[in-house]
């Protein structure tokens, strides 16, 4: 199924050579699409670049050198009238607090540290690169890394559906996925933000559950723990992919030995694979600990509202969705395709269409009682591009479903491929209009005014403003900074 693709009216599969180079394909995609890389450090990313620069350039988690040369929308509301960072930033241990992760900061390092050594040398030799982790070698390496890793979270997505699906529908659900989501302005745009490398562990952590599941050595299951903990350092919410190894222990502990191809695991065998995972997924959580301990005094404390406080018990279910202001479903909606796909995920493997649709579900409940939900400033809905993989898989599932539905490969690909191309280019529209403030960054938009932009406005200034995008684009981030601060005003009016 992973080497073919569906040409025959039976539906059956035929051998077809040019499915051998669709990896190279979305390799292509992703170099074509590189010149887009924006490498600056904006708004949430001044958090989460923090614990990078500070410790590689000071050695220390002092972050008041950040916050302070940070873009002038992030600085505003933080510094006095003599640009002294606010008393109430500092929290009780004497560090300016910073609730952003850390995990975002390991995965460029590797990188950076390579980059800063450059920079040294080069130094050294009368280059004259100021090595302060903030000229433009390091800014291009962050926003460089960052977007292969997003590379890399849709590459092992498209190597999890090509198990179940046929290529094409895989290779389908990827691109459009990459291009009609939110993920291309947190790959591209704001590469300093976490969301991209969230996709990234997420992807990586499935990827290797499916690869080993129901077969999982001792050792695997650690390696597992070792996945888990990278993705709660990045993202704390994508600790709820937990689901998957849960569902499988459930599943390993009821099999019979009567069950085709299932080998029986004993309580106790699994007792020790399940406590040696979760010693090592709080070991290598160690890194958020340690810098909360730091900055906050306890390594439980985040930063961010507590738990208890949110809205547990009144979820904003359908605004989260439905909302003008960044619902899932309303700003990007290829989304519905791709969870209406997730039940014939489940009909494909019930283990990882289970895990998929409960993951859904329980991140979806967890985002609806979170009080900031819209995620402030965000394109869409910001915290879901964390699902990216599952987003592949459901709209591969569905694709796949469509075209047996319909008998013919051909013919689903004649109905499939220019819905999706409508869909991207709906997303590029709306995107454009988002970064260039046509609509509002934060709050509820005017859908009237949203889609005269998407078929007046957009066709007469994109081809203009992508000329400023790639030749002017100082002077466009700094107008489109200006805007947003403007923004900011009108909206401090208001809540007066």
């Amino acid at each position: 199924m992973g080497s073919t693709i569906l040409v025959s009216d039976e539906g059956r599969s035929e051998s077809v050579s040019y499915v051998r180079f669709l990896p190279l394909i979305l390799a292509s995609l992703f170099f074509v699409t590189l010149p887009f890389i924006n490498p600056w450090v904006h708004g949430d990313g001044v958090g989460y670049y923090a614990y990078l620069r500070a410790p590689l350039i000071q050695h220390n988690l002092r972050f008041e050198n950040d916050y302070l040369a940070a873009n002038e929308s992030f600085v505003i509301s933080r510094v006095d009238a003599q640009g002294r960072l606010l008393p109430r930033l500092y929290t009780k241990t004497g560090y300016v607090g910073n609730h952003f992760t850390v995990g975002p900061a390991i995965l460029w390092a590797p990188v950076m540290l390579a980059v800063h050594g450059t920079v040294l040398l080069a130094d050294h030799f009368g280059a004259h690169v100021a090595a302060n982790g903030y000229s433009h070698p390091y800014l291009l390496a962050m926003a460089l890394t960052t977007a292969c890793y997003g590379f890399l979270s849709l590459f092992l997505a498209f190597r999890i559906a090509r198990k179940y699906f046929d290529d094409q529908w895989s290779f389908f659900a990827t691109v459009a996925i990459w291009m009609a989501s939110s993920l291309p302005v947190y790959m591209y745009f704001n590469p300093s933000w976490s969301h991209a490398l969230s996709a990234f562990t997420v992807a990586l952590f499935l990827w290797y559950w499916e690869r080993t599941k129901l077969r999982r050595t001792t050792g695997q299951w650690a390696i597992l723990g070792l996945m888990a903990g990278l993705m709660g350092n990045v993202y704390y919410p994508n600790i709820i992919l937990l689901i998957f190894p849960a569902l499988e222990i459930i599943h390993l502990l009821r099999a019979k030995q009567s069950d085709s191809g299932q080998i029986t695991v004993p309580v106790q065998t699994m007792a020790v694979r399940c406590g040696l995972m979760a010693l090592v997924f709080f070991a290598s959580l160690f890194p958020t600990f340690i810098t909360r301990q730091i900055i906050y005094g306890g390594p439980f404390e985040t930063g961010y509202p507590a738990i208890w406080r949110w809205n547990w018990t009144s979820p904003v279910l359908l605004k989260v969705l439905f909302s003008s202001d960044h619902g899932l479903f309303s700003w990007t909606p290829v989304l519905v395709l791709a969870v209406v796909g997730i039940p014939f995920l489940i009909k494909r493997d019930r283990l990882l269409g289970a895990g998929t649709l409960f993951t859904f579900l329980a991140f979806y409940y967890f985002m609806a009682s979170y009080p900031d939900w819209d995620g402030i400033a965000s394109f869409g809905n910001r915290f879901f591009v964390s699902l990216t993989p599952i987003f592949i898989l459901g709209l591969a599932a569905l694709l796949s479903s469509f075209s047996t539905w319909l008998g013919k490969a051909t013919r689903a690909a004649a109905v499939a491929c220019p819905v999706l191309a409508l869909l991207i280019a709906w997303n590029f529209g709306f995107i454009y209009q988002w970064g260039t403030h046509m609509v509002p960054a934060r709050g509820e938009i005017s859908w009237s005014t949203m889609i005269h932009n998407q078929f007046v406005e957009v066709p007469q200034g994109i081809t203009h403003n992508l000329e400023n995008y790639f030749l002017r684009r100082g002077e466009m981030m700094r107008h489109i900074e200006q805007e947003d601060i403007e923004q900011q005003k009108l909206e401090d009016q208001r809540g007066e």
